[in-house]
C-alpha cells in the first residue's frame, strides 16, 4: 500500500526582519504537523526558508555598505539558529538567491511570457515602498500603507484577470481550499470586484536587487512573483519531475492572514496559468497580539522568542503558543498567561503525574513497573478513554484544531490524576500489592500514551518521560509498557514558575 503524503509549508520569511513570536509560532506550528503526519506513517516533507530579494533589502544593504548578498549571507544565520533552537525538523531551507530558485523562475517567467500571459504598459497609481506593491485608492485611503506616492512607470504586467472566474468557481467547489471560512469568504468578497492585472517587474533604474526577467535585461521579477515561487521550487518543478509529482500540490501552505490575497489570488492565478494544481490548504491563522494591538516592530511590542527561551525554555514556549492560539483567530499572549499554563497544564498536571507514578513505584515495587492484572472499572474507563485518544487527536491535527488536541490529551492526564486521587494505591499497597500494582500499571499506561500524543509538541520532555518509563519508540496503543522494567531516576519535569510582581502583563 502505497504511504500518504504531507507537504506542508511556511510563508519564507523576509530576510531583513529579526525572528519574533509571530514566525516563530508559525514554523513551530509546520513542525508540530509535520510530526503529527509523520507518527501517522505518512512521509513528509516541511519547507520553510527566507525572501532574500527586493528593495527593502536592497536599501538596507546600501546603508550597511555591503553588497546586497553579503546582506543576507550575513542576516540569513538568524532564523536558521533560531529554528534549531525551537526544536524545528525542516526537511529544506529555501532562500530565494539560490541558483535553484533563480533558474526556476527564469523558466516560469518565460515560460507564462510565451503563454501570452505577460504584457508590457505603462501604469502610474499609488506604490507603497514599504510593501512593495501598487496599491488602489481604497488602499491608500484606509491609511494602513506607509511610505505611499504616486509613480508612472512603463513595466511588465501578468494577466491575473484572465484566471479570475476560474478561481471563483474553484474556490465554490473546494471549500477545503481557504480556511477558516472566514478568511475563503474574505477572498470571494475580494474577488467580486474587476481584478486588475499584476504589475511583476520593477526597471533596474529604480532597483537592481532582484531576479532579472529573461525576456527583458532591464527589468527585475517583483518580489512576490518571485517568493511565491519557492513552493514549487524545493520539492523540483525544474529539475526533478519525479520528486514534483510526488509531493505537488502542497498539503498546506500555513501563512499569517496578513498576506492572505497575494497567497490565495496572486499565487492561484499563477498556477492556474502554469496548468498546475492548487495547493490543497492555504490555512490563514491569527495574529499575537498584545492587548488589543498587533505586533509590530514600528510599535515597539515585538516579543522576542529567544528572550523566552532562554528564560523558561523551549518546550513550554512550544507548549504555550501551540495551546493558547485557536488556529484562525488572534491571541493575546501575556507573560502572566504564559506562566499560569505553565504551571497549571505542565506542572500541577503532566509533570505531577510522572512524579506521583514514578515515586510510588519506587516506594512499593522496587523500581519496577507492576502487572496490570484484574482491571477494576475506574481501570476500565481509564484505558478506555485512553485507547480512543489517538484517534480523537489525528482527527482535530487534520482538521488543523491542535489547541484541541492538545486539550483531548490534557483530559486524559488530569483523569488519570484524579484516577490516582481516588483509587489511592498508596493505601490499597497496605492491603494488596497487586492491586496497588494495578492502579499504577494503569496510570503509568496512561501517562505513556498521553507522552507519545504530546510528543510533537513537546520532542525533548516527552522523550525524558518515555525514557523514565523505557518506552521510547512505543505507540499510542495500549499495553505496551513492560513489566518488571526499572524505572529511571528523573528530575522534576517542570518546576513550578513564580510569578513576580514585575512579570505580571507582557
Amino acid at each position: 500500500m502505497k504511504n500518504k503524503k504531507f507537504y506542508v509549508t511556511t510563508p519564507i520569511y523576509y530576510v531583513n526582519d529579526k525572528p519574533h513570536i509571530g514566525h516563530a509560532y508559525t514554523t513551530i506550528l509546520a513542525d508540530v504537523l509535520a510530526r503529527y503526519h509523520q507518527m501517522a506513517q505518512e512521509e513528509v516533507f516541511f519547507l520553510t526558508g527566507l525572501d532574500e530579494h527586493g528593495q527593502k533589502v536592497q536599501q538596507a544593504a546600501q546603508k550597511r555598505e555591503m553588497s546586497y548578498q553579503a546582506h543576507c549571507d550575513d542576516l540569513a544565520p538568524r532564523f536558521i539558529q533560531l529554528w534549531e533552537k525551537l526544536g524545528i525538523r525542516y526537511d529544506d531551507f529555501i532562500r530565494t538567491t539560490q541558483e535553484r530558485h533563480i533558474k526556476t523562475v527564469q523558466h516560469i517567467l518565460q515560460k507564462v511570457y510565451e503563454a501570452g500571459d505577460i504584457y508590457q504598459d505603462e501604469y502610474e497609481g499609488w506604490y507603497s515602498v514599504a510593501e512593495e506593491r501598487f496599491i488602489t485608492e481604497t488602499e491608500k485611503d484606509s491609511g494602513q500603507f506607509r511610505d505611499v506616492k504616486i509613480l508612472k512607470e512603463r513595466n511588465w504586467f501578468f494577466k491575473m484577470s484572465e484566471y479570475q472566474d476560474k478561481l471563483v468557481d474553484y474556490i465554490y467547489e473546494h471549500p477545503e481550499f481557504i480556511q477558516p471560512e472566514h478568511r475563503r469568504n474574505e477572498i470571494l468578497g475580494f474577488l467580486k470586484q474587476p481584478l486588475g492585472d499584476l504589475c511583476i517587474s520593477r526597471p533596474k533604474s529604480r532597483m537592481d536587487w532582484g531576479i532579472e526577467l529573461p525576456f527583458d535585461k532591464e527589468y527585475v521579477t517583483y518580489v512576490w512573483f518571485d517568493a511565491l515561487i519557492n513552493y514549487i521550487t524545493a520539492p523540483g518543478y525544474l529539475d526533478d519531475p519525479k520528486k514534483f509529482k510526488k509531493w505537488w500540490p502542497a498539503d498546506v501552505h500555513l501563512i499569517g492572514k496578513d498576506i492572505l490575497t497575494t497567497h490565495c489570488v496572486y499565487w492561484s492565478t499563477m498556477l492556474l496559468s502554469l496548468k498546475l494544481p492548487l495547493p490543497k490548504t492555504i490555512f490563514a491563522h491569527g495574529w499575537w497580539l498584545v492587548g488589543e494591538t498587533k505586533m509590530s516592530k514600528s510599535l515597539g511590542n515585538v516579543i522576542n522568542p529567544l528572550d523566552l527561551i532562554d528564560q523558561y525554555g523551549v518546550e513550554p514556549v512550544r507548549y504555550y503558543l501551540m495551546r493558547e492560539m485557536v488556529l484562525g483567530q488572534d491571541a493575546q499572549f501575556t507573560l502572566e498567561s504564559f506562566i499560569k499554563r505553565f504551571n497549571s497544564d505542565l506542572a500541577n498536571d503532566f509533570g505531577n503525574l510522572l512524579n506521583r507514578v514514578s515515586g510510588l513505584v519506587g516506594k512499593y515495587f522496587d523500581g519496577c513497573i507492576p502487572d496490570q492484572s484484574h482491571l477494576m472499572q475506574a481501570d476500565l474507563d481509564i484505558r478506555k478513554q485512553a485507547m480512543a485518544l489517538e484517534e480523537k487527536v489525528r482527527d482535530y491535527v487534520n482538521h488543523f484544531h491542535i489547541n484541541e488536541a492538545i486539550e483531548e490529551i490534557l483530559e486524559l492526564v488530569r483523569a488519570t490524576n484524579k484516577y490516582v486521587e481516588h483509587q489511592a494505591p498508596w493505601k490499597v499497597a497496605k492491603e494488596s500489592l497487586n492491586s496497588a500494582g494495578r492502579i499504577l500499571y494503569t496510570a503509568m499506561e496512561a501517562l505513556r500514551i498521553s507522552a507519545v500524543l504530546l510528543s510533537p509538541v513537546m520532542p525533548q520532555k516527552t522523550h525524558i518521560v518515555l525514557d523514565v518509563l523505557g518506552a521510547v519508540g512505543s505507540t499510542p496503543k495500549w499495553g505496551e509498557l513492560k513489566i518488571n522494567t526499572k524505572l529511571k531516576t528523573h528530575e522534576a519535569l517542570f518546576p513550578r514558575l513564580e510569578v513576580k510582581s514585575n512579570e505580571k502583563g507582557t
